[in-house]
C-alpha cells in the first residue's frame, strides 16, 4: 500500500509540474490578435493554429491526471483504520486508577491521613456583595 501512495504522490507531483510549464508557454487570447498584424509569431514552432491545439490538449490531459491522482490519494488517506471515540474517551481510559491524595496526607511527616467525620461540614456564610464590600476609611 505505501509503494502504491508513493507512485501516485509522484506521478502528482511530476503532472503538476509539467502542467505548470505548459501554462506558462501558451499565449494568451490577445496573442492571436497580433499575429493577425504581423507580430510574427505565425512562424512558431507548431505553425500558426498549431500550437494552441497541442498545448491545449497536453494540458488538459496532464489536469486530468493531476485529478485523478488527487481523488485517489483523498481516498487511500481515508482508508487508515478507525480510532476508538473521540480524545475525551481516550483520555477517560488513560487516566490514573488511584486517585491522589489531597490534604494532611501530603504532609512528609504524617503516617496516616486523618479519620472522615460523618457529620457534614457546616455551610460557608455567603460572601457580601455590593456596597458591604467597600472598605470604610
Amino acid at each position: 500500500m505505501n509503494v502504491l501512495l508513493t507512485v501516485v504522490l509522484a506521478v502528482q507531483m511530476l503532472t503538476a509540474i509539467a502542467m505548470i510549464g505548459l501554462i506558462l508557454i501558451q499565449h494568451g487570447k490577445g496573442a492571436d490578435m497580433g499575429a493577425a498584424f504581423g507580430s510574427g509569431s505565425s512562424g512558431s514552432l507548431f505553425g500558426a493554429s498549431g500550437s494552441a491545439n497541442f498545448l491545449s490538449r497536453t494540458t488538459a490531459v496532464l489536469a486530468t491526471v493531476f485529478f485523478v491522482c488527487t481523488l485517489a490519494l483523498a481516498y487511500f488517506g481515508n482508508l487508515r483504520a478507525p480510532t476508538s471515540g473521540s480524545i475525551l474517551e481516550r483520555a477517560q481510559q488513560s487516566a490514573p486508577a488511584a486517585p491522589a491524595a489531597s490534604g494532611a496526607a501530603q504532609i512528609p511527616g504524617t503516617s496516616t491521613p486523618p479519620a472522615a467525620s460523618t457529620t457534614p461540614a457546616p455551610a460557608a456564610a455567603p460572601a457580601a456583595s455590593g456596597a458591604a464590600q467597600i472598605p470604610a476609611k
